[in-house]
Formats: C-alpha cells, structure tokens, sequence
C-alpha cells in the first residue's frame, strides 16, 4: 500500500510515537483488545442509527472515536468525530453516510493497522 494511503487510515505520526515509546508489540495488544470490543461499538452505533435515538448515536460516535484515535485509527476516528456532533449544521444530511464508511472500513482499516505495526514488531 502506497504510504499516502496509508496516511488516510493511520495516524503514522501517533504510531511512530507509540512505536518509540511503548514497542509494537506492547500497542499490538492494545490493537487486540480493541479488535475485540469494536464489533460492539459499530453494532451500538448502527443501533442507535436504526432507532432514531441521536442522542445515543452522538454519545456512542464519541466513545468510538476516542477508541479508534487511541491505537491510530484515523480515517474511521474522522468519521466518528462528525458523527458525534449532532449539533452541526450538515449532521442531518451526513449522518447516514459517516455511520456507512464506519461499518465499510472499521474492519480494513484495523486489519491494515495490525500488518502495520507486525511489521514494526
């Protein structure tokens, strides 16, 4: 994967720093668990989304995006994070749309992070 694209997933400068700080290995881990609880947050936000229940929606896209920019997730944190703020102006039409590249990429996007950093280990 060329390094640009790899830039729109990942939070390469985050990493690096988890890298140098921590070790691969020991963010791996982090990656592990996170795999682990991740279906359950995309399943509360589609949820939330199904129900009509914004405020959910809102509240569940934070905690997400706060899970997902932790092990360097950046391209579904950046949707999590217009999907938290229901308050903005283009919500309303955009939703749907961020909800979708969320449940599209959460898994490629993890599997990509994990072969980035197995081969930093």
């Amino acid at each position: 994967m060329a390094a640009t694209e790899l830039e729109s997933i990942l939070d390469l400068n985050t990493l690096e720093q988890y890298c140098s700080a921590i070790g691969a290995g020991t963010l791996l881990k982090s990656v592990v668990l996170f795999e682990q609880l991740m279906p359950e947050y995309v399943g509360n936000l589609v949820s939330a989304q199904e129900a009509n229940d914004k405020d959910t929606l809102c509240s569940e896209a934070h905690k997400f995006k706060g899970a997902a920019g932790s092990v360097g997730l950046k391209r579904i944190q950046q949707y999590a994070q217009l999907l938290q703020h229901g308050e903005e102006a283009g919500w309303e039409q955009g939703h749907a749309a961020w909800l979708s590249e969320i449940v599209a990429y959460a898994s490629k996007d993890l599997q990509q992070l994990k072969e980035y950093l197995e081969s930093k280990a």
